[in-house]
Parts: C-alpha cells; sequence; structure tokens
C-alpha cells in the first residue's frame, strides 16, 4: 500500500524497450535506509518487487502483463521516475490510499505551466472516467492529485510548484502517456452496490 506522495526521483538505468524483463532504477536510497530485497517500491505509480540492489541501484522484474498496462515497457534510459517505498505501520497518510496496482493509460491532452504551477489536462480512457469525480483522488504516475473537473474525455488536475519541483510531472507535455490508478474507494463502492443488487435479485426470486 502506498499514499501517492512521491518521495525521491530515479533513472532508468536499464530499460525494457516494450518487453516484459527486468528494469534498473538509479537512485540513491532515502531516509537513510538502504535497499531490502523483496521490499515493495512504486516506480511511477506501479508497484514492483526489488530483487537486485547494488551501488545506488535497485532491479525489479516487470511482466507481461504489467508491460501492457502501464508506461513502464515504453521507459527510455535516464528517463525520470518516481518514487515511493511502501507505506510502513505509523507512517502518516498525506495523499490517498493507492495500491500501486495500475489501472490503465491516460493521454496528456495538454500541460501549461506558470510561476505558480501548472494546470494538467488529461484524457482518460473510457472505461476509467466514471470513477472520477470533481475534487476527488486519481493517482498520476505514482502522484496523489486532486481532480479539479471533469468533462468527458477529460479530466483538469492543478499542479502546485512543490509537486513540479520534486516529481517528474514537470516534464510533462501534450502526447505524452502516464499511469492511472482509480481512487481505491470508488472500486469498493462500485462492487458493494452490484452486489447488493445481486442479492436483492436472489432474495426476491427466493419470495
Amino acid at each position: 500500500m502506498f499514499t501517492g506522495l512521491v518521495v525521491a526521483e530515479g533513472r532508468v538505468a536499464a530499460g525494457l524497450q516494450g518487453r516484459p524483463g527486468r528494469l534498473e532504477i538509479a537512485a540513491q536510497a532515502w531516509r537513510g535506509r538502504t535497499y531490502v530485497i523483496g521490499e515493495s517500491i512504486a516506480v511511477n505509480g506501479v508497484c514492483l518487487t526489488v530483487v537486485e540492489a547494488r551501488n545506488g541501484c535497485f532491479a525489479a522484474d516487470v511482466s507481461a502483463e504489467t508491460c501492457a498496462r502501464t508506461t513502464l515497457g515504453a521507459l527510455a534510459v535516464g528517463a525520470i521516475v518516481n518514487l515511493e517505498p511502501a507505506l510502513r505501520a505509523g507512517d502518516a497518510l498525506g495523499g490517498h490510499m493507492v495500491s500501486g496496482h495500475v489501472d490503465g493509460v491516460a493521454t496528456v491532452e495538454s500541460f501549461v505551466g506558470g510561476q505558480e504551477g501548472a494546470r494538467l489536462r488529461l484524457r482518460m480512457p473510457g472505461e476509467l472516467l466514471r470513477y472520477v469525480a470533481r475534487k476527488g483522488s486519481v493517482c498520476v504516475d505514482g502522484v496523489s492529485l486532486t481532480v479539479n473537473g471533469v468533462e468527458d474525455p477529460l479530466i483538469d488536475i492543478t499542479l502546485v510548484p512543490h509537486t513540479l519541483a520534486c516529481t517528474g510531472l514537470r516534464t510533462l507535455a501534450g502526447g505524452r502517456q502516464v499511469n492511472v490508478e482509480i481512487d481505491l474507494v470508488a472500486r469498493y463502492v462500485e462492487r458493494l452496490l452490484s452486489t447488493a443488487g445481486a442479492s436483492t435479485g436472489y432474495q426476491e426470486m427466493r419470495s
């Protein structure tokens, strides 16, 4: 589990070239700790397991499913990635609950920056837009963000200067693709409603 609060940036040291395999990230460990084999780290919002760690780098194996559903397979050597370690008991929950299981890929419609931040417009996949609400939360490339507006098929997000300074989102441009994870609460609400409907129908048939 993660919070969507990026703690460090890394750079791709060895990419996947569109195929499943081992992704290597160059990044100094944070908070005075070293990388631990088997720990979970969110890389651009994708939960990966550390399988190798040395000389300020860590590596993780990326499956064909992850390559197909996220942007990790397309990352070039040198690309900036957002990093977050898994949430520990007692850590502050400053963003929102993020699983690290990306729901889909959105496309940057526009990215306009200024002294007071930037405005990001994303073209969302149709099957995910229904889970996004104005003033709700969405995770973009591992960053917890608040949605300012929804206008099918676009969503509007404002990025404050701190977010731009501390994450790779400052490098976004029109046409770029980003990993998106919807709010966990939206998923569970839909599931509960569908289950409630099925239960009601079952009871009606029995009566």
